[in-house]
């Protein structure tokens, strides 16, 4: 069986401020291991120099850097000159997605899908850059159907993807289902599980609102039932996602991708809980 690998996922900071709490956040789980570091891109390529700077940061530090790009609203020239910044960094590894509009945008781009983005890079790059893609276990909440979603995964992979990671979840029968409907369309690629820590309940509802995401109803409950007790609602969350994430590594997962929101203290602990 091939090694388990870990990564965690940041956002790039818009103040000094946050870009100081990151470097700290850095520090805390650098000495963890990652197998990389990815960074988040704005919608648009709004926020594209944040996540050079911070990819090229994360990279002299001595961790693998991963920055996202998304493709909506953008040319394939505009792409062209980031794939060839991040070559010239160092950078050998991305994470390729369609992303959301941005508000008052009206122009989808060249690209409409993930897959044509893919196809891109492999066409512009050829075998240099690690290409991950996003996989929904849940599916996209703009999907037409469930099938129309696997469909659309398919062809990310066949475009020349080498690995996914999913949108968080919290039902782990929903990520196993998906990857046994994956394999049986024949793509046999490692889809990592997104793992988010639970520490702000109306932060989680409200992100999960908008990716598609579903809170099992008991959790959202008790999650409810804490009002404003901050340590309670880590304490629960904390069980919740160990739990999940135990029952994950024992069915044999290529890994976990923690979704860290700049923060160290709930990805630590859950990896301390775990042993890993």
């Amino acid at each position: 069986m091939q090694d388990r690998y870990f990564s965690f996922e940041f956002f790039p900071p818009k103040t000094a401020e946050g870009t100081e709490k990151l470097r700290n956040t850095r520090a805390q789980l650098a000495p963890l291991k990652p197998k990389y570091i990815s960074v988040t891109f704005g919608a648009g390529g709004t926020t594209q120099q944040g996540t050079l700077d911070a990819v090229l940061e994360i990279q002299r530090e001595g961790i693998e850097a991963a920055p996202h790009l998304s493709c909506v609203g953008s040319s394939r020239e505009s792409i062209r000159a980031i794939l060839q910044q991040y070559r010239d960094g160092g950078i050998r590894h991305i994470v390729a997605l369609r992303g959301d509009m941005p508000s008052g945008m009206g122009e989808i781009g060249e690209f409409r899908y993930a897959n044509e983005l893919v196809e891109f890079i492999r066409a512009e790059t050829g075998d240099w850059f690690n290409i991950e893609v996003a996989a929904y276990p849940e599916y996209h909440p703009q999907a037409k159907s469930p099938r129309h979603d696997l469909d659309n995964f398919v062809r990310k992979v066949k475009a020349g993807a080498d690995s996914a990671i999913t949108q968080y979840f919290y039902n782990a029968d929903a990520y196993f289902r998906f990857v046994d409907d994956v394999r049986a369309q024949g793509v046999d690629v490692p889809i990592v599980p997104g793992i988010m820590p639970i520490t702000n309940y109306s932060q989680l509802m409200r992100f999960s609102e908008m990716c598609g995401a579903e809170v099992p109803r008991w959790v959202a409950k008790r999650l409810e039932s804490f009002g404003d007790d901050r340590e309670s609602i880590r304490a629960f969350g904390l069980d919740v996602v160990t739990a999940l994430c135990e029952r994950l590594l024992a069915a044999g997962v290529p890994g976990l991708h923690f979704y860290t929101l700049n923060a160290a203290g709930a990805t630590k602990a859950i990896w301390q809980r775990l042993k890993l």
